[in-house]
């Protein structure tokens, strides 16, 4: 769109070619750049076609009228002023179109001079509400995604952002890879913020969280009565996510039939809802995560390859929390002054024993098992500071590396026996509380039961 200081942009709309003619020359002169439209519908296509800056349309039209060229110009954008040009006998309806949000009504016959400095005066109006919608974003996002911003300064961590934000002002896919907890989602947000399409949404879908039919429902919309339950029509978060980022977190864990819906996602740019036949445009960047070595995936034909390829455009790899130690009291720091904002207390402190345990621990769930660690210990301590006392035995005890089995000490360990053994010692660690298991591995509760289960582990 053309910026309103530098030549705006106007659109006549009349059934006269005599006023628009004459408009055109003068709005030309005058240093606009105008584009004229022979009747109602002309105009509405014109309103769709160039995104004009502003709108002056006569009120009494055929097939179209005035008022609906202001209805369709107020719903493509809200900050487009409308000027309606009226006789006498049409006042009253201009009166009440500029009380339904008209910019300005003016009566024919007019005068240049008039009609001159309205549109001015709509430009300068224009101009300034533009910016201001661009001011109010702008402070919203840095609120919205303040609590979420990366934080580290480990040469390890800064590679990752540094990569992050040459990848963001592009539309390329990205595979976020790496354990679970190592902040797979920050970076899509981080990516996301300093996108084209920050303005947008940012939507996201645990893939291993829910049932295949569910998640394919959730990914592509539905049509009524394609399953029991579903009592209407529903978009899906493909098309909800329109002009913003959608994160596909845990993509490993999809089924080989959702993987090929993604691939024709993917590959068309659009989806077919659940029960459907016609497919949907789509206008989203796609962000995908996994704490799955996806190439080991592909050999035992669990991840489809050419979804692989067309997802890994630029992989990110981050790093765990065991190989940025560095980070650690950074990260202490930022989850404790947010636990205080949120309690609107000052923030509590720990002492050198806590920290030194901290410090000293392996983090197996990264930075997700530290900030859970990090608000157990603030809800247990009773004054100002975080003694050692309140960190989770697993933490106190100081295990260096997780519980290696006879299994993993084999030579070349399969990616599930070692897998298998995370899992059970993370289990182990936590009295065989799956739930808090689930949390500290960073996964759904339903995804670990279905991990054990192929493992064969019995209740």
């Amino acid at each position: 769109m053309t910026a309103p200081a530098v030549k705006p942009s106007v659109l006549v709309v009349d059934d006269e070619t005599g006023i628009l003619e004459t408009l055109r020359i003068l709005l030309k002169n005058e240093g606009f750049t105008p584009h004229v439209a022979l009747g109602g519908r002309q105009g509405l296509d014109q309103i769709a076609a160039l995104a004009p800056d502003i709108v002056i349309t006569d009120v009494r039209m055929p097939s179209v009228t005035g008022l609906e060229i202001l209805s369709a110009a107020r719903a493509k954008d809200p900050d487009l002023p409308v000027i309606l040009m009226t006789a006498q006998a049409d006042l009253r309806s201009a009166i009440q179109a500029v009380n339904e949000g008209a910019y300005y009504y003016i009566q024919k016959p007019f005068v240049n001079g008039d009609i001159v400095a309205i549109l001015r005066r709509a430009a300068e109006h224009r101009q300034l509400r533009v910016e201001n919608r661009s001011l109010r974003q702008e402070i919203s996002r840095r609120d919205r995604n303040s609590a979420s911003q990366p934080v580290g300064r480990s040469k390890a961590w800064l590679s990752v952002l540094r990569l992050a934000e040459t990848v963001a002002p592009t539309e390329s896919t990205v595979l976020i890879q790496g354990e679970s907890g190592t902040g797979k989602e920050v970076i899509a947000r981080y990516i996301h913020q300093l996108s084209a399409r920050a303005s947008g949404a940012f939507l996201s879908i645990n893939c291993g969280a829910l049932p295949e039919s569910l998640l394919e429902s959730e990914l592509f919309g539905h049509v009524k009565g394609s399953f029991t339950g579903a009592m209407k029509d529903k978009s899906g978060l493909f098309t909800a996510a329109g002009g913003g980022t959608f994160f596909l977190d845990e993509i490993g864990e999809t089924t080989p039939s959702t993987q090929v819906k993604l691939l024709r996602v993917l590959q068309q740019r659009e989806v077919i809802p659940v029960g459907g036949t016609e497919a949907v445009p789509i206008d989203t960047r796609l962000l995908a995560a996994t704490n799955r070595d996806l190439e080991e995936e592909m050999k035992r034909a669990a991840f489809r390859s050419d979804l692989f390829y067309r997802l890994n455009v630029f992989a990110l790899h981050l790093p765990p929390l065991r190989a940025r130690r560095d980070d650690i009291p950074l990260l202490i720091d930022a989850f404790l002054h947010r636990a205080a904002q949120q309690r609107q207390t000052e923030p509590k402190r720990l002492t050198e024993a806590a920290l030194d345990a901290m410090q000293s621990y392996a983090w197996p769930g990264n930075v997700r098992e530290l900030e859970n660690a990090l608000e157990r210990a603030v809800i247990l301590s009773e004054g100002e500071t975080i003694d050692i006392g309140t960190l989770p035995e697993r933490i106190t005890e100081r295990r260096a590396e997780p519980l290696v089995t006879s299994q993993v000490t084999a030579a070349n360990p399969t990616l599930d026996v070692i897998e298998r053994a995370y899992i059970m010692w993370v289990l182990q660690s936590e009295g065989g509380n799956k739930t808090r298991a689930a949390e500290v591995l960073g996964i759904d509760p339903s995804t670990l039961y279905r991990k054990l289960s192929r493992y064969g582990v019995a209740e």
